[in-house]
């Protein structure tokens, strides 16, 4: 062999021998070998922490979800539920009006001049049959006379003194208040006490 045959040679011997060193650190999956039984434990360690903590983000993860899915499904419950007790509230707010002109009807008759006690008993009727359809359909009529004067449910048109009733007492109503499933139609319109 010449010296040209013998470098080659060794060049292939040389790498030869690295590559059979760097094949020996690496591991069946590609890995790289530890030297040491406590180097292998501790990468083994490190790679359950890490895959724990992407297990708890992702059992995180699912919980939201099923609760943000459970609160979806709950507002829409309680929006079909709304919409069912609620439906007829434009309804009842165009018949409002409709009792009121009775319950006037009613009080001129009474305070007219004449036999006209027929006609008030007639209307008196009618104005019970109406008052009794919208109460089937959870329609509530609100006499606050003689009540505590409450801003929720009543509008104040005047403050009358009056020694006779504690103040703040509702001591005449001009329209009376209309609820329709414990919500607020129409507040009643009253005078009150100072």
């Amino acid at each position: 062999m010449t010296a040209e045959n013998s470098k080659p040679e060794e060049q292939v011997t040389e790498e030869a021998v690295e590559q059979q060193a760097e094949e020996s650190l690496l591991n069946e999956d590609g890995g790289v070998e530890l030297e040491s039984e406590g180097d292998l434990t501790d990468g083994l360690e490190s790679q359950l922490e890490a895959l724990n903590e992407e297990l708890a983000k992702a059992k995180d993860q699912t919980l939201r979800a099923a609760a943000e899915m459970q609160n979806i499904k709950r507002r829409a419950e309680q929006d079909v539920e709304k919409a069912h007790k609620f439906a007829l509230e434009k309804f009842v707010d165009a018949l409002i009006p409709v009792v009121d002109s009775l319950e006037k009807g009613i009080e001129s008759a009474e305070q007219a001049e004449g036999a006209h006690e027929a006609l008030v008993e007639g209307m008196n009727l009618t104005l019970k049959q109406f008052l009794d359809a919208l109460g089937r359909f959870s329609v509530e009529q609100e006499d606050p006379s003689g009540q505590p004067f409450d801003p929720n449910f009543h509008q104040a048109m005047s403050m009358v003194p009056n020694p006779d009733v504690e103040a703040n007492t509702v001591i005449d109503v001009f329209q009376k208040g209309y609820k329709l499933n414990g919500r607020l139609i129409r507040p009643a319109m009253v005078v009150v006490s100072k």
